[in-house]
């Protein structure tokens, strides 16, 4: 049975941790993520993208968190991350997703403050937790774009704090991403994270924030984000780089190409567990349960 994020950020933010949430593309990635936080006695917050819920993608990954929820012992929560389509995050809902983001970053204060009051509205009727964004969190290497970097300057898409309370009332949101200097992705140099700016921020704002290109970031100034307010960290490069790494390696060594997938992802399985315990343990959430 999956859970309400609500729950899990509110306990968060009380006792001053952080919740790594992990996007799962595959069974594997779900499995050492399920199997990681059952150890290390965290909540599991797992999340979906959007570019694995195509066609019957969208019902099967969630079926496959859903029942695979039933079998361990800590809450867990599906989260779909990025949507920036109202009626996919209905489908969404119905599939059965315990949590949504909606991301409308990248349009102006009013109309992204309407279309997520909209989406709370919905969603508060399903009892489904809703996070929205507040500045815009951009792009380093992301996806088969192997050159891709940011076209703007972080500091140009940076959160506004005299923006955020009026976001906050007007949409009655429940947790909201903020940017605050990372980006998506594999970084080409080392992020500084803007503090001062969070300072800003927790000052006027009630409701969990979340920090989004959480991989690659210095423990350091995460573990100082988390001691500003931060209670939700996005992880996704360093999982998914975890694993394939893993199976880059073991696929050269192999002779056989009919080799069981159950043998050819067993290096894979013990990285990416090792990089979500790293992450529950930097952020705080390991022993929580």
């Amino acid at each position: 049975m999956l859970v309400s994020m609500k729950e899990m950020l509110e306990d968060a933010r009380k006792n001053h941790y952080a919740l790594p949430a992990f996007d799962v593309s595959n069974y594997e990635m779900m499995k050492a993520v399920l199997e990681a936080c059952e150890e290390e006695r965290s909540p599991a917050l797992l999340m979906g993208l959007g570019v694995d819920l195509g066609g019957k993608g969208l019902d099967l990954i969630t079926s496959m968190v859903k029942e695979a929820s039933r079998f361990f012992s800590v809450p867990v929560c599906f989260h779909l991350d990025h949507a920036t389509d109202f009626e996919f995050i209905k489908a969404a809902a119905k599939a059965g997703f315990s949590s949504v983001m909606y991301d409308g970053s990248v349009l102006p204060f009013e109309e992204n403050a309407k279309n997520t009051a909209e989406i709370v509205k919905f969603a508060h009727s399903k009892g489904i937790t809703v996070e929205a964004e507040l500045g815009h969190v951009g792009n380093a290497m992301v996806g088969n774009e192997g050159d891709s970097v940011m076209n703007e300057d972080p500091e140009d898409t940076l959160t506004l704090p005299d923006e955020v309370a009026r976001f906050v009332e007007i949409t009655d949101v429940d947790a909201l991403a903020i940017a605050i200097g990372t980006a998506h992705g594999v970084y080409k140099k080392t992020p500084t994270l803007r503090i001062d700016r969070l300072d800003e921020i927790t000052a006027v704002c009630d409701r969990p924030l979340v920090l989004h290109g959480g991989s690659g970031t210095p423990d350091d100034q995460m573990k100082a984000a988390i001691r500003h307010g931060i209670t939700k960290i996005n992880i996704y490069s360093d999982v998914v780089g975890a694993m394939n790494s893993a199976l880059l390696n073991k696929l050269k060594s192999i002779q056989n190409p009919s080799t069981w997938p159950a043998f050819v992802f067993e290096d894979a399985r013990v990285q990416m567990k090792e990089v979500v315990k790293s992450k529950l343990r930097t952020f705080g959430s390991s022993g929580r349960i």
